[in-house]
């Protein structure tokens, strides 16, 4: 794997997809994932730059959060569970997959004790898989107004979608826009959406945050290999 090769790919194809769609470079955020990634690589991307980080489960998050640099920001961008709420209400920058007001409340609650407020994003399974977490559209709006009233420590900054994986990436399209429509119903900011195999076609629907692991990483390595350093 050369790291520094794969990131200058994918910055020109970001930076083309952007201009494609008569868009700044600057507007979309790439957020790096590292799950099941070593410390030393997550490193190595951090010293050519990045400094947006997704990684899908909290136990693994916080064996290598001590061990890289404090100015990381990362995003929670696999299911969070409430219970572990509280492990990363003190640090996290981005939670991704908020779906419940159950969950929204205890990162609320967590995050008051830490004396922060955390953005969230509202995941919502625009396709309808019942093998993905989310939410369906029709729930979005409910759920939106229940955090409002009752987790007042956590802002809802956008939405976010695992698109359904299709080999032609342009099958994706409606799903995005359908997200992108939503996104401008509510008067949100933000829309993570995109992944290595179709984040061209997000970011012409409108992505702001795209999430890219193998297209930056190379394949992932073996499961216990991810904190070499311990």
């Amino acid at each position: 794997m050369n790291l520094q090769e794969n990131l200058t790919r994918l910055e020109d194809r970001i930076a083309q997809a952007c201009a494609r769609a008569g868009r700044r470079r600057t507007e979309v955020l790439l957020v790096a994932v590292s799950k099941t990634q070593p410390t030393e690589v997550i490193r190595a991307a951090y010293d050519l730059g990045i400094r947006d980080f997704g990684e899908n489960r909290v136990q693994e998050l916080l064996k290598k959060k001590d061990y890289l640099p404090d100015d990381i920001r990362w995003h929670m961008i696999g299911h969070l569970q409430s219970n572990k709420a509280k492990y990363v209400a003190p640090f996290i920058r981005y939670v991704h997959s908020i779906d419940s007001i159950e969950t929204a409340i205890e990162l609320s609650k967590r995050a008051r004790q830490s004396s922060r407020l955390i953005d969230v994003l509202l995941e919502i399974n625009v396709a309808g898989e019942a093998s993905k977490e989310g939410i369906a559209v029709s729930e979005c709006k409910p759920l939106l107004e229940l955090i409002f009233e009752q987790a007042p420590s956590i802002r809802v900054r956008g939405l976010m979608t695992v698109a359904p994986f299709e080999p032609d990436a342009q099958l994706v399209r409606p799903y995005f826009r359908e997200l992108r429509k939503l996104r401008d119903e509510l008067a949100l900011a933000e829309l993570s959406m995109g992944m290595t195999n179709d984040f061209e076609v997000a970011i012409e629907e409108g992505a702001t945050m795209i999430r890219l692991g193998s297209a930056l990483f190379g394949s992932r390595p073996a499961a216990g290999q991810t904190v070499s350093n311990l």
